[in-house]
């Protein structure tokens, strides 16, 4: 029974918006609007083959790449800013800098730096995905209760073993809050660097069918968007999940009391 439930809650609206979606391109033809069955057999035509390969396949290996970059580089960079009190003053007003640059203003650059090549495009995910990982883990660190070091330094627990056992723990919940926020800005950098001097991908072939006029294309790309971030957020939950079990366990005994 619960297992049903959760299933309608998962598909209900869902099911309600494609109804509501039928019923309101049946009645007339509209160019810019394909129904429901034109798209499914659009989406069929368009991403069950070659294109899987060439586009779809490419795209989603530099997602996954560049958010994997930007969740270890965040992490490590802001476990060694957060441990030092000094280093945090420091990097404050340059992190605050970067981080108020958008990242599709940087393509230029780093097309020039790195060039047109698929290194170009990870790094435009990276210098976008990095901040909510890096500044949440920096308050995570911060934030940690003072008797917790203390217990920590009573215990002698320093070095590497304090930050396993100490800071990483108490610091998760909030890193994982940013590794969220990170997931939904590298699928849209991902597009965006796909549409400056690219060949393939899901932000240059989706960019083509608009300038051609491939209209129900156009939506079945947006489409393939869509279900890669319904795949992504799902990953999400089920790592978050073992990740933070102790946290989400803690939370079930703090409300049943």
């Amino acid at each position: 029974m619960k297992t049903l439930k959760s299933i309608g809650y998962l598909l209900g609206l869902p099911l309600i918006l494609l109804a509501w979606w039928w019923i309101a391109t049946s009645g007339a033809a509209n160019f810019f609007v394909p129904t429901p069955a034109q798209l499914a057999e659009t989406f069929v035509e368009t991403w069950m083959g070659e294109r899987l390969v060439t586009d779809v396949l490419p795209s989603v290996i530099r997602l996954v790449v560049g958010v994997l970059a930007a969740i270890v580089l965040g992490i490590g960079l802001g476990l060694a800013v957060g441990l030092n009190r000094t280093m945090r003053a420091l990097t404050e007003p340059v992190f605050e800098f970067f981080r108020a640059l958008p990242p599709p203003v940087l393509v230029p650059v780093l097309m020039l730096l790195v060039g047109i090549n698929d290194g170009m495009k990870i790094a435009v995910i990276i210098s976008g995905c990095i901040w909510p990982v890096l500044l949440n883990t920096i308050e995570g660190v911060r934030s940690i209760d003072p008797v917790q070091n203390e217990t920590s330094r009573s215990y002698g627990i320093s070095g590497f073993n304090r930050i396993r056992y100490q800071v990483l723990p108490s610091a998760t919940p909030t890193i994982m809050a940013g590794v969220r926020q990170c997931l939904s800005i590298g699928l849209i950098l991902m597009v965006i660097s796909e549409m400056f001097a690219s060949s393939s991908g899901l932000g240059f072939t989706i960019v083509q069918f608009q300038r051609s006029f491939a209209v129900p294309e156009m939506w079945s790309g947006i489409v393939v968007l869509g279900l890669i971030g319904v795949a992504l957020s799902f990953i999400f939950q089920w790592c978050e999940r073992r990740v933070l079990r102790w946290y989400h366990g803690l939370k079930e005994v703090e409300n049943a009391v």
